[in-house]
Formats: structure tokens, C-alpha cells, sequence
């Protein structure tokens, strides 16, 4: 595998990424004292992928006083990659507490925890079990495996040619062979295009959509001097019997690696692994949405409880929702081990896979193929060669899959008083919590759907130009299915609900229920504080709105007292606005007194009180204007969005 990252600033040749220059040039001075190049040759050993034979350049470094605190921790972790378990701890141990650097405090911390769980991990039962694809497997590197429709996509230095330098191998291309499940049809092999196919730049690991008519995958590290960080992810589609040409995808960070794509079922969410600014340690996991107008857009973090101060690389979303992945960050055997990750009544439940899928060495790029079988790359021992794709299968006897979906459409009422669709509506699924879970943009017929999780409280958040950014609840609390009482191996389970939009109509008065005031007061009453919350809410979720906030009386006073009385009470509610983060320029008071009254011959408290009312209406409406070259963008960009009308004909 060529983990296309950055390297370290140490000599010339690490600067540059020439990792095999260095050992090869410096490796004899494990006999030397010379704690500075020992620490550069295993540095070199440890970015190219080759840690395992970095452990004694560490320790001489140590054993010589090397300034990098660092030391430690990569020395701890070439230990561990050799199963020298207990002694990789002590070295650890020892390192804590003289350790500045906050990263690699956090780092040693989590490595800590994770070899004091080795013996529970290496105990628990497991039902997988694995084989070396030989057929496909040689004395290279193949990794990353990914099926498409009857072909499995792969990654692969087997045809040698240009060296590349920071490994002292060939440059990986992408190759594709028939197969069915893990039957090889070994004929059939050939590497993609070479308009995909650079042999002065790795292409490593990729996505496949569109029934194999779409592909993202990584390409960077040229091995030049400006050549290291530039990996990025790059789009084609194949159209009328060829590859177009390839083209990086706006999700790129120039400062960053961003590689390892993965695309959910529906192929509207990208998952990649990115090592930007602003993320947990070393490569994190993003997840992006693609927009109405093919566009890769709100990139977010999956956060701490996925992310580490570590790796976090190689996603797949499985049929049955679970995010797998590799790190070598939470506790694992070696370096990057296979994790699943399974939300379970709102939190994330992280999982190592365990023995036989991890090992001591890298464990990583799982890809099913159907609910229990699949595929994965390891350089473990045993192998043929460098890294070796692997097939797997789950035995688990009570492997059931249950999976609910939330679905339904985006509606407002017309002038006619008629139910019709919003289209092209942006639809976010949030946590109980307000945090953004996944999103969806609508299509013309206003439909989305989400996958949801059992005993969990939801938030719908749905917005688009010219409405008001409405909110609805929903809970799967009490609606699931319990497991021992299904038969099927596989069991969906479908939700319905749809979102009412109200368009944003200026000056159009919008009464706020249950806000009431006592007889001759202006204080907010507390049954009146959650509708205001929910104003604030409004407010929040709508910046672009600027609204008046008014208040009436009854009339069992005179005019010029009422109309006072009024303006206090308008007053008080804009106040709390204020108070809970409104801006002050957004919102006005106004009093009406009782010159609107709804009522007009009250004769009971509850008809005075009906007319003791607030109503907000919108003053200005400024939507936040597209620019002229979003608006003459093709909304169905060929390279970027693959699953078009196009696709279904």
C-alpha cells in the first residue's frame, strides 16, 4: 500500500519524500552514535510504510539522546507492529510523563489504552474468516479493493515501471477484473485507461457509482520536490466507450492529503479520509453531500468519537448502515486494524473486528460484496507479497440486519389552499442534540430519505429560497423491531413524514401561539417562553429575515393606554429575542393597542385573551444572492454527478 501523505523535515532527502535515498544512504549508522540520523532512517523506514524495520533505528536514537520527543511513541508503535506488546507499554509509560508536545501526549495516551485492551480483543469471538486471493495477489502491492457490478477495482504496483522514490517501488495504477463474489475470472484483468493511469503518479485508492460508469479516486505524490501533498481526489464518468478526462473535485484541500473515497449506496455522500487543518491528529474522516447542481459541498467532520489523534483512512458504508474503517489510532494489534462503527441510541459504538480480519501489520480497505462476504488488504505475514487483498466471510449465526428508513416529501400550501411539492429543497436529519447526522438535497418530485437508527429522537430541517426554514420532530423511541422476534435474515423497516414549508410572504402577519399576557401586564408569562424559543429558532435557522414584532391588547381600557400597554408588551418579547442572541438590528417592537382586535365584541376572559395576542411579520427578505457563475452552471455536471436522468434510460 502507498499511504500517500506528507513527510518529515529532517534531511534533504526525508524533506523531499526520498525515503529510500535515506535508508539506503544511512542505514549502517544504526552502529553509530548518532542519535539524529538514526531517528531520520527510521523516520524514512516509518513513512514509507515500513515500521516494522524502523524498531531498531528508534531505539538506537533513544539510547543515544535524540531531541524529538516523537521518539517514543513511533519506537512504542514499531514494537507493537513486531507483537513486542508489553515492551512497546513500559517504553510508553516511561515517555508520558516527560512529554510536552500535546499531540504527542494525546497520541501515547491512546496507545496506552489500546495495548491495555489487546488481551480482552484478542479473547473475544469472532466468526470471520479469511484467505489470501491468490489469483490475484502478487510479489507487488495490491490494495484497496472495491466491487462494482460483476468487477472488483483495485490498486496495484504489479507492472513495475517508474520508481517511485519515497518507497523505492513502482507507481500503483488501478486495475479491474471480472468476478463473481470472490470467483477470479484471472483473464479478464487489465489496467484502466491510461488517461486514469499516470506512470509518474500514483493512483491509489478509488469509489466506484453509477454502475461502474462513475469513479473518484485518489492521485497525487509524483515523487517531485512540490510532489508530496498534493493528493487529491479526482471524478470521471464513462461516456459512449470511453474515460473522460479526469479532474479534481472541489472537497480538495491544496494544503492537505484527502484520498481513501467511499460513496453510500445512493451515491449522494462522500466519505474520505483528509489530514486538513482543524481535524483530531493525523488523517481524519469527512463526509460530504452532493448538492442539486452535482457539486460536492457542506464538508464536515465525523468527529472524536470516529476520529483520533491518529490515522483514520479507508471507509465503506455497508448495506446495513455501518461505517467501517481503518485506524491506527484506536485500540488495535498493529497499525491500521478494521473497525465498524454502529450508532446505537445516539451515540457511536467503535468495534475492532478482531482476529483473523486484524493483525499486527496494516489492515485495511473492507469492501462487501453482500450482507456477510467480502474483500480487505493486509501486509501481513503469509502473504505473497507487499500489501494482498484478502477475501473474508461471516459466519455469525445471529447476523440479522435491520434496517429503518425515514421517508417522505416537501409540501406547501398554495393560494388555492392546495397541498403541492417544494422541489429542490435542501433536507437536513439532525440529533436530538441539534447535531447535523446526514443531509439530502430533493430532486423535482421533493422526495428524501434518510437511514435512521433504533431508539432515537430526530430533528427534520428543511430549507430552501424564499421559504421559511422549517423544523419537524421525529422519534423511532418505541418503534423498533426486536431482533429475536424477526426470522428473515434481512428486514426493512419504512417511516413516513412529510415537511410543510411555508413560502415567506412580506408583511404578512403570523400569530404566535399560547404568547398571553395578564390582564394590564407586560411581563412574558413562562407558558409564553418555549414559543419564543421557538421564534428565536425561527431566527436562527432564517438570518436572512428581518422581522416586526407585534403586540395587541384587549379593549377594556382607553386607546392612548392600551397602545402603551401594547408597546411594553412587544418590547418584552423582543427583549427576550435580544436576550437568547437575536441581534437587535433583526427585530422592532410595535404596538397596536387595540386596533386589530380579532374579537370584536368580547364578552369573556378567553375571547379578551384571544385578542391579547403577538403576531411577527417579515419586514425584509434578503436571500443570499448565487453568484453569476453558480447560476450558468449546469445543475447536472458530467464529471461530478453520476446518477442523473441520463443513468436510468
Amino acid at each position: 500500500m502507498v499511504i500517500m501523505t506528507g513527510c518529515a523535515s529532517a534531511t534533504s532527502q526525508l524533506t523531499m519524500g526520498d525515503y529510500n535515498a535515506v535508508i539506503s544512504k544511512y542505514s549502517n549508522y544504526i552502529k553509530s552514535n548518532d542519535a539524529e540520523i538514526n531517528y531520520q532512517v527510521a523516520e524514512a523506514y516509518r513513512l514509507s510504510n515500513r515500521i516494522k524495520e524502523a524498531e531498531p533505528f528508534y531505539r538506537a536514537a533513544l539510547k543515544e539522546g535524540t531531541a524529538e520527543e516523537s521518539v517514543s511513541y513511533y519506537y512504542a508503535r514499531s514494537l507493537k507492529a513486531n507483537q513486542k506488546y508489553e515492551e512497546a507499554r513500559k517504553i510508553l509509560e516511561k515517555a508520558l510523563p516527560n512529554t510536552t508536545d500535546s499531540l504527542i501526549s494525546q497520541l501515547i495516551q491512546f496507545e496506552i489504552r489500546g495495548l491495555a485492551s489487546l488481551d480482552d480483543m484478542a479473547g473475544s469471538e469472532t466468526y470471520f474468516r479469511v484467505k489470501n486471493l491468490d489469483l490475484i495477489n502478487t510479489e507487488g502491492a495490491e490494495y484497496a479493493p472495491v466491487y462494482n457490478n460483476e468487477f472488483l477495482y483495485f490498486s496495484s504496483n504489479r507492472d513495475g515501471g517508474k520508481i517511485y522514490k519515497s518507497t523505492g517501488t513502482a507507481f500503483t495504477d488501478i486495475y479491474k477484473v471480472r468476478t463473481k463474489g470472490a470467483n477470479i475470472d484471472g483473464r479478464s484483468l487489465v489496467a484502466l485507461d491510461p488517461l486514469i493511469n499516470d506512470p509518474m503518479i500514483n493512483e491509489g485508492s478509488l469509489a466506484i457509482g453509477g454502475n461502474g460508469n462513475y469513479l473518484l479516486f485518489a492521485k497525487g505524490n509524483s515523487g517531485k520536490a512540490t510532489g508530496t501533498l498534493e493528493v487529491n481526489i479526482y471524478s470521471t464518468r464513462y461516456r459512449n466507450g470511453n474515460w473522460q478526462q479526469p479532474r479534481p473535485i472541489n472537497v480538495n484541500d491544496p494544503n492537505a492529503y484527502d484520498g481513501t473515497p467511499a460513496l453510500n449506496d445512493e451515491g449522494n455522500t462522500l466519505y474520505f479520509a483528509s489530514n486538513r487543518e482543524g481535524g483530531f491528529g493525523g488523517a481524519d474522516l469527512y463526509v460530504a453531500q452532493l448538492d442539486r447542481r452535482g457539486r460536492w459541498g457542506d464538508i464536515r467532520n465525523l468527529g472524536p468519537e470516529i476520529n483520533t489523534p491518529g490515522n483514520e483512512m479507508f471507509p465503506f458504508i455497508s448495506v446495513s448502515g455501518e461505517l467501517y474503517f481503518a485506524s491506527d489510532g484506536h485500540p488495535g494489534f498493529g497499525n491500521l486494524d478494521l473497525f465498524k462503527a454502529t450508532r446505537i441510541g445516539g451515540s457511536m459504538i467503535i468495534e475492532n473486528l478482531g482476529e483473523p480480519m486484524n493483525s499486527a501489520a496494516d489492515d485495511f480497505g473492507f469492501n462487501e460484496y453482500n450482507l456477510t462476504k467480502g474483500f480487505f488488504s493486509s501486509n501481513r505475514s503469509g502473504g505473497k507479497g507487499d500489501d494482498d487483498i484478502y477475501t473474508f466471510i461471516n459466519d455469525d449465526p445471529n447476523l440479522k440486519i435491520i434496517n429503518y428508513f425515514l421517508k417522505g416529501t416537501t409540501l406547501t400550501i398554495n393560494t388555492a389552499g392546495e397541498e403541492i411539492i417544494v422541489s429542490n429543497t435542501k433536507v437536513d436529519l439532525m440529533s436530538e442534540d441539534g447535531q447535523v447526522i446526514d443531509e439530502f438535497y430533493t430532486g423535482e418530485d421533493g422526495t428524501f430519505r434518510f437511514r435512521v437508527f433504533a431508539e432515537e429522537a430526530y430533528h427534520l430541517r428543511a430549507e430552501k429560497t424564499a421559504y421559511f426554514t422549517t423544523r419537524k420532530e421525529f422519534t423511532t423511541v418505541g418503534k423498533s423491531i426486536k431482533r429475536d422476534t424477526i426470522t428473515q435474515f434481512q428486514t426493512d423497516v419504512m417511516f413516513d413524514l412529510n415537511v410543510n414549508l411555508e413560502q415567506i410572504v412580506i408583511e404578512k402577519p403570523v400569530i404566535l401561539n399560547n404568547i398571553y399576557y395578564d390582564l394590564d401586564k407586560a411581563d412574558i408569562r413562562p407558558d409564553a417562553e418555549p414559543t419564543l424559543d421557538s421564534l428565536v429558532l425561527i431566527m436562527r435557522d432564517n438570518p436572512q429575515i428581518f422581522i416586526e414584532l407585534g403586540s395587541h391588547t384587549d379593549a377594556r381600557d382607553t386607546e392612548v393606554y392600551n397602545l402603551d400597554l401594547s408597546q411594553r408588551r412587544a418590547k418584552s418579547a423582543v427583549d427576550y429575542l435580544i436576550t437568547n442572541g437575536i441581534s437587535s438590528d433583526r427585530v422592532i417592537a410595535k404596538g397596536y393597542g387595540e386596533s386589530q382586535l380579532i374579537v370584536k365584541e368580547a364578552q369573556t376572559e378567553e375571547a379578551h385573551q384571544i385578542n391579547r395576542r403577538t403576531e411577527f411579520k417579515v419586514l425584509k427578505y434578503n436571500p443570499d444572492q448565487m453568484s453569476e457563475e453558480e447560476k450558468d452552471k449546469d445543475p447536472l455536471d458530467e464529471y461530478e454527478r453520476f446518477f442523473d436522468k441520463e443513468e436510468g434510460k
